[in-house]
């Protein structure tokens, strides 16, 4: 039985992920979960888990937990009223109750972990993924930001204690499937596969005055709306090819993508003598996320089967480069490489957090980061206090120009 412990616990990939648990009791127990701010999901996944540590990264969610269970400790029963206690956590029927970044470092270094799934959105993925892998746990890593901004410095710190990193979004898992048994130096290109968004097809002057309502109708998967916005801009697209490059140790040039809006093959290998590998499913991330806890093994499941025959075409295309430009970006950064990559996906933090407050139009998000770029001083050989330094300095600098170009307005 493996032992989990899930960084985000209560966003799309947490969730499905205990579902996935939940099929499979057996195969699986959850020691520990965290969330940002969402108490109410949480307790019910402490009633029906149990697990054994859980943080808050929000200080008033982390205060709302405690008062709620403190008052309700009836409901929370296991064998009998479990002591929920920071302090002096031994007892086998006490929870430990954690907060912050202190408290996702801790929860992905239980001892008794094998495996530690990140599914938490934004940079407060790597602090806890390095602390994960420093105590040498797996880690099924849902987590772009991670490697889109410390991908050399994450991959080295893995080799060197033997750590695997197990991609879970669903075209990088495709890829790592398609590389069973293959040797990585035949590869002659990874195709990673998109569905193009709700807007695939749509010219720049259809997208000027499109709403976030409208970028969050993805045509084929469920997601937060981190990951849906960057979905409809093709930066999630952009991101994980910065993701491909470090997870499977390939240069930018060998890296394509090509729009398939079926989402039924999740992504290729082209090798060198002119065969190409694909993993093909139906649209459901409950399946790389098992394939990643389960690995080496797979194991039988309920999950959707594919019939071709039903969906009997597959259509691919070219990205369009000029209407969705963060895809452009994504690329660009990754060629000069040093900090860039982290002033990206900052800067693309904060914006896509704006446009979904209805702040700045869908345009500003290339626009504020091709400005951000414009004037960072980049770092050579960055350490992981040098990245985190550049996200602050990136999320801030955006901030103030958006708030002084509204000013102006």
């Amino acid at each position: 039985m493996k032992k989990l412990s899930i960084l985000g616990s209560t966003g799309s990939i947490g969730t499905q992920t205990l579902d996935v648990v939940r099929n499979n009791p057996d195969k699986f127990q959850v020691i520990a979960i965290s969330a940002n701010k969402n108490v109410d999901l949480i307790v019910e996944q402490i009633r029906e888990f149990k697990p054994k540590y859980v943080c808050m990264q929000d200080e008033r969610a982390y205060k709302k937990l405690k008062e709620l269970i403190s008052n309700n400790r009836e409901i929370f029963s296991i064998d009998k009223d479990i002591i929920y206690n920071e302090k002096n956590f031994s007892d086998k029927d006490k929870i430990k109750i954690l907060c912050g970044t202190e408290g996702l470092k801790e929860i992905a270094s239980i001892d008794e972990v094998d495996i530690v799934l990140t599914a938490v959105v934004g940079m407060v993925g790597l602090v806890p993924t390095m602390a994960a892998i420093e105590k040498g746990k797996d880690i099924a890593l849902a987590n772009k930001e991670t490697l889109v901004t410390a991908g050399e410095h994450v991959m080295n710190f893995a080799k060197e204690k033997g750590v695997k990193i197990l991609p879970v979004d669903s075209e990088h898992s495709a890829v790592f499937q398609s590389l069973q048994g293959e040797n990585k130096s035949s590869i002659e290109k990874i195709i990673l596969t998109a569905s193009g968004g709700p807007f695939r097809g749509k010219k720049r002057s259809e997208l000027e005055k499109v709403t976030k309502n409208e970028a969050l109708k993805h045509p084929n998967w469920s997601m937060g709306h981190k990951i849906t916005i960057d979905s409809s801009t093709l930066m999630n697209k952009g991101l994980e090819v910065i993701e491909a490059k470090w997870l499977f140790d390939v240069p930018v040039d060998k890296i394509d993508v090509v729009v398939h809006p079926q989402s039924i093959i999740h992504s290729m290998v082209q090798f060198e003598d002119s065969s190409v590998i694909a993993q093909l499913g139906c649209p459901d991330m409950r399946l790389p996320i098992e394939y990643a806890l389960m690995y080496p093994k797979r194991t039988k499941n309920n999950l959707e089967r594919l019939d071709l025959a039903k969906v009997a075409t597959l259509t691919f295309e070219k990205p369009d480069f000029d209407t969705f430009p963060c895809l452009k970006l994504a690329y660009e950064v990754l060629k000069k490489g040093y900090t860039y990559p982290t002033v990206l996906n900052a800067a693309n933090e904060v914006l896509v957090e704006k446009f979904y407050e209805d702040k700045i139009s869908f345009y500003d998000i290339p626009y504020y980061i091709e400005k951000v770029l414009e004037v960072h001083n980049y770092i050579k050989n960055p350490s992981i206090e040098d990245i985190l330094e550049v996200d602050k300095w990136a999320k801030e600098y955006v901030i103030d120009l958006v708030k002084k170009s509204a000013q102006k307005n």
